[in-house]
């Protein structure tokens, strides 16, 4: 991924406003010819339009909610994204709910419209998602704020990022409330200048911020996200991590509270050509191998 190419379950920067639709700097400074804005600006020309566009990973992902959590096997395909469930509250799934989770990917392949309702979510999410991206440069001030090593699933491991932070402009007059929850949003950015690529967003609500004049609901001041990206090889550039924590209300009255945890690991290239049905043969194979393992590693206790 790269945070404007994201899927649909995994929204970056427009899982906020998608909430809502759906209900030491003076070194760093130096070394730096170009103002902060304009380096952010560079930066989201590369995430709207990767040098690497075109390539395909599988991957594990695992949500943690208040509720458990679920770990799920990912594959990019030239049609949409296919995940395959594997563990509940990180326990391999029994073998009826196996089944279960197979009935459930397989209807995309024997149902044309349901994979077409799927390229749908995807394709507007990622266009919610451009939005945001292409607001930036506008949306905040910046200021540079040192500079900060990578690591493992943030950047590139040993390279120095840029650390820049923001505040909301003042004379910013966001086009839709998509934008709108920008105009409270403060923290900082964490960029490869090398390779203009974000490796970290860090944001808080400064304040509550409304959608629809307040009508269709708002989020509370305090609400925070945090994405991390970082290079899985190859110059290729995926999320290893996503936080968000925010409350609020829909429609004046229905109470809404979002706290989750989703981390990505164990990235693997893959065909760019993959089709959504040879996505979902990578996947079975992939959890057959794990849920065989699993039940040779794993003590009886712990079995399901």
């Amino acid at each position: 991924m790269q945070l404007a190419r994201r899927r649909a379950h995994l929204a970056g920067w427009g899982a906020i406003p998608a909430l809502v639709l759906t209900m030491g700097a003076t070194a760093v400074g130096q070394q730096l010819s170009a103002p902060p804005n304009e380096l952010v600006r560079r930066t989201v020309e590369s995430e709207i339009h990767p040098s690497d566009a075109g390539a395909k990973y599988m991957f594990r992902d695992r949500k943690e909610t208040p509720q458990g959590s679920q770990t799920k096997l990912m594959v990019e395909t030239r049609d949409a994204m296919a995940g395959l469930l594997i563990a509940i509250n990180d326990r391999q799934l029994t073998p009826e709910q196996r089944d279960a989770e197979l009935a459930r990917v397989e209807r995309f392949v024997k149902d044309p419209e349901e994979l077409e309702k799927r390229q749908k979510q995807e394709k507007e999410e990622t266009e919610r998602i451009n939005r945001i991206m292409k607001a930036l440069p506008d949306a905040f001030l910046y200021d540079y704020d040192g500079s900060e090593v990578g690591q493992p699933g943030v950047g590139k491991p040993g390279e120095e990022l840029a650390r820049l932070k923001f505040r909301p402009n003042p004379k910013y007059d966001p086009p839709s409330h998509v934008e709108q929850v920008l105009t409270t949003m403060q923290g900082y950015l964490l960029i490869d200048t090398k390779e203009n690529r974000i490796a970290k967003i860090d944001g808080t609500l400064q304040k509550d911020v409304g959608f629809g004049w307040g009508i269709l609901g708002h989020l509370d001041r305090g609400g925070h996200f945090l994405v991390e990206q970082g290079d899985v090889g190859e110059r290729h550039w995926e999320i290893s991590r996503m936080d968000l924590a925010f409350t609020g209300k829909i429609l004046l009255f229905k109470s809404i509270s979002i706290r989750s945890t989703e981390t990505e690991s164990d990235f693997r290239r893959v065909p760019s050509d993959l089709t959504f049905a040879q996505g979902l043969q990578l996947l079975r194979k992939q959890q057959a191998e794990l849920a065989q393992n699993e039940s040779q590693t794993l003590p009886p206790e712990t079995k399901r």
